[in-house]
């Protein structure tokens, strides 16, 4: 196989930015053979904008067998991700899957499961982990030269949206139709890469507002409170509805901190770890000597190319993967903790029961503005 032939299951936003990316020759090893929509105007869409060769179809099961595919790449709406991730392992089609891996983690776990009998190369597209800071700050934790983290604080609040945004798609900011917002839509990627540089944690404390700053039924400004297992805390702090908003990322350690902000990352190192100058300090007023240094990266973000690239590099050499699928479970463990601890008006511990939450979502999706069609995927 010199080129992975690929189908694409969903045709909107993300869907079309995906075939934008491979128009332009973003991604050499992969060749687009099939498209599916169930929504005819995407289809008139492929039409129109796609050769002839490119196969479409009005339904994903006659995409995935059309005997066309080598992979496919799944982009329709978050109920569905599990789903046809898994219709691919039972086809023994390579599969990427759009954030979010999920809704809630009870049909993630089982995706997971039936993935590990497979054979088939399956990811994530997480594509902020190609961005060359946060790739670095997790260089800097894993390498533990700072120490152990103490405290992380991420106020990510420049994911505004207007009115406009949530009325452009029907299944937008719906129970039933997205699964959530903010933490659904927007922070799948923050909270993935949350985990990734800085651990999971063991505790969920979340103060959750729903249709706070916007007229929806889900999630628009999130204030959660975490802790970890070697007693670190941190917040996580996010909104649709802040404009203009922040993006800053700060994790703390015992021997000094990092602060990303503005596209910049910095590092400030002590010149001994707190607690032995606590211990021998003898002046009641005096600080440590500080050094504060713009940290050097390698300036790369690859970005949704950049994960395309590397599954074909997988598939086609055994390369490594930017994101495991496996691994989307716990950006929406986070999440779900995060609502889960809103509804039942306590902190929550990880790992949670699942089936409390499923219960709690179900309750919320069989009330929802959008008609719900009954699919748990």
């Amino acid at each position: 196989m010199e080129k992975v032939r690929l189908g694409i299951i969903g045709i909107g936003n993300m869907g079309s930015f995906h075939i934008g990316n491979l128009k332009a020759g973003k991604c050499p090893e992969i060749e687009l053979t099939a498209v599916a929509d169930i929504d005819p105007a995407r289809i008139r869409w492929a039409e129109e904008n796609l050769p002839a060769t490119v196969l479409k179809f009005d339904n994903a099961y006659d995409l995935l067998d059309c005997g066309k595919i080598d992979a496919a790449l799944v982009a329709v709406p978050h109920f569905y991700h599990p789903h046809f991730a898994k219709e691919c392992f039972r086809r023994h089609i390579h599969v990427m899957v759009e954030k979010p891996a999920g809704v809630y983690t009870r049909q993630v776990e089982e995706m997971n499961r039936l993935a590990k009998d497979a054979g088939v190369v399956f990811g994530m597209m997480f594509n902020q982990r190609t961005n060359h800071i946060y790739r670095k700050m997790r260089e800097i934790v894993q390498s533990g030269e700072l120490g152990s983290i103490r405290r992380t604080s991420w106020l990510i609040t420049d994911w505004y949206r207007s009115r406009v945004y949530y009325e452009c798609s029907p299944w937008r900011a719906t129970w039933s139709g997205e699964g959530g917002g903010v933490l659904l839509n927007q922070c799948p990627h923050n909270l993935d890469l949350w985990q990734w540089i800085c651990g999971m944690p063991v505790l969920v404390d979340a103060k959750v507002h729903y249709g706070k700053w916007h007229d929806i039924e889900v999630e628009d400004d999130v204030t959660a409170y975490v802790e970890y297992p070697n007693g670190a805390t941190g917040t996580f702090i996010t909104s649709t509805g802040d404009c203009p908003g922040s993006n800053r990322f700060e994790i703390d350690f015992d021997n000094g901190k990092l602060v990303t902000e503005n596209g910049k990352l910095f590092r400030w190192d002590m010149e001994m770890p707190e607690a032995e100058w606590s211990r021998t300090n003898t002046e009641p007023f005096r600080y440590p000597k500080v050094t504060k240094t713009e940290v050097e990266t390698d300036g790369q973000n690859t970005e949704h190319s950049g994960v395309l690239n590397a599954f074909a590099g997988a598939i086609l050499r055994g390369e490594p993967l930017v994101a495991a699928g496996e691994e989307g479970i716990y950006g929406l463990t986070l999440s779900n903790a995060m609502h889960l601890s809103s509804w039942l008006g306590r902190p929550v511990q990880i790992p949670f029961d699942s089936e409390l939450y499923y219960e709690e979502l179900m309750k919320r999706v069989k009330t929802s503005r959008r008609p719900w069609d009954g699919f748990t995927g």
